[in-house]
């Protein structure tokens, strides 16, 4: 689906109301703007981050980093009592 916006006062753009609900752009919602080679992306931010999770899995594949990272924080908090 191709659409036409226009670019308004203090460079803000409104996408039509069906590729919003498409891709669940809600009112309040963090959207990341990312400069590609072949032109602007526009996705959620919750999209972004399972995009660098699942480039992360290649390169740890059986491993959950950000759990180590929870257990080593809760093992610090607890030699600090």
């Amino acid at each position: 689906m191709g659409a036409h916006v226009r670019v308004i006062q203090g460079g803000k753009i409104v996408l039509p109301a069906a590729l919003r609900r498409k891709y669940g752009f809600d009112v309040g919602k963090t959207l990341v703007v990312e400069d590609g080679e072949n032109g602007v992306t526009i996705r959620s931010l919750d999209e972004a981050v399972m995009r660098v999770q699942d480039i992360m899995k290649q390169y740890s594949p059986e491993r959950c980093l950000s759990d180590e990272l929870i257990a080593e924080r809760r093992a610090e908090a607890k030699r600090e009592q």
